[in-house]
């Protein structure tokens, strides 16, 4: 079947405990995360022959980083070791009314250095039959964004397929700037994600009847966002969560793939989830939908896999989704009372 490379930045998350703000807490809690590094160890925990491409820096935080990928299985062999520094990020978890905070510290990272060359993609998509990459990988610089390029040009070349969640982060860039820069970037993407707000965002392009704040989402509205998407760019599926906020501490969480070749939409069942930690809530949706469509689901099960996955994420703490394929199938039977399992 081939590897998935997946391409993009991992970052140090530091948290203060519980729900302290970062203004009175006196330690944090520390993991690694970031986008693309997320789905990968995911489709690592799915079976998946996985592999992560970042720069890191070569000195002991970023020997802590790749060990605690390589834990999982991730492949990260073909990282080059360059730079001076990781990206580090700050994650207030919110609660109730009060919604979650994340504070970057990744300027003059390692990855934010990065320039056409100084990857090999010959080696490093060599067995590979997936590309994933998300809109923060461009947002991060201007040498970010161009090698970003350089690697969808490597794998169309190649016949692989390219899978891209917008992402779009406020804080990295504005709305014109990502505009520009994905929409030289997207013709290439295969199967693009994006959520509720993305595409608004990114391209403008808005969903009727819609209104995120309050939680009502129409289902028609996407359908329209998904075609206007496809008939600009030519990606051959688009998949878009929706996610209706109650609070920062409870979401209604559903999911919609739609087919460019059959015109059709598939909707998933809706889960009432109780977040934990809803970082990582996208990218554990990309990842199921990657591995689904890798093995064989039709789109109803693909999306159905992609907000069941999603769903149990919510409720683990940090960035990885640390859950096995069988508690996913799962809850996509039904099994969702959340009982001791002896």
């Amino acid at each position: 079947m081939g590897k998935v490379v997946c391409f993009g930045e991992v970052m140090l998350r530091l948290s203060p405990p519980g729900y302290y703000r970062l203004q009175q807490t006196n330690s944090f809690d520390v993991v690694f995360g970031g986008a693309e590094a997320n789905v990968s160890v995911s489709l690592a925990n799915y079976g998946e022959e996985a592999a992560f491409v970042c720069a890191i820096p070569k000195n002991p935080i970023g020997d802590a980083c790749l060990n605690s990928l390589r834990w999982f299985g991730v492949d990260t062999s073909m990282a080059p070791r360059q730079g001076e520094r990781l990206g580090i990020y700050y994650c207030e978890k919110g609660a109730s009314m009060r919604p979650s905070k994340v504070v970057y510290d990744r300027k003059y990272s390692a990855m934010s250095a990065v320039k056409p060359g100084d990857f090999d993609w010959d080696k490093i998509l060599a067995d590979a039959t997936w590309l994933h990459w998300t809109g923060i990988t461009p947002a991060i610089s201007d040498g970010a964004a161009a090698v970003t390029l350089e690697a969808c040009k490597a794998a169309k070349a190649r016949g692989i397929t390219i899978s891209c969640d917008l992402n779009y982060r406020k804080n990295l860039w504005s709305r014109e700037k990502a505009g520009q820069v994905m929409s030289e970037l997207v013709p290439y993407v295969d199967v693009l994600i994006a959520n509720e707000e993305d595409s608004a965002d990114v391209f403008g392009i808005h969903a009727d009847a819609t209104d995120i704040n309050t939680g009502k989402l129409s289902v028609e509205g996407y359908k329209s966002v998904a075609k206007q998407l496809v008939d600009r760019f030519g990606c051959k599926k688009i998949a878009i969560t929706l996610r209706e906020s109650i609070s920062a501490s409870d979401n209604n969480w559903s999911g919609m793939l739609y087919d460019a070749e059959s015109g059709e939409i598939s909707v998933s069942k809706k889960y009432s989830i109780h977040i934990v930690d809803r970082v990582g809530g996208g990218d554990s949706f990309g990842s199921g939908l990657i591995y689904a469509l890798r093995n064989g689901y039709d789109n109803q099960g693909a999306v159905e896999f992609a907000v069941a996955a999603s769903a149990l994420k919510h409720t683990i703490e940090g960035d990885f989704n640390m859950v096995s394929l069988d508690e996913v199938k799962s809850l996509m039977k039904g099994n969702a009372s959340g009982r001791v399992q002896r």
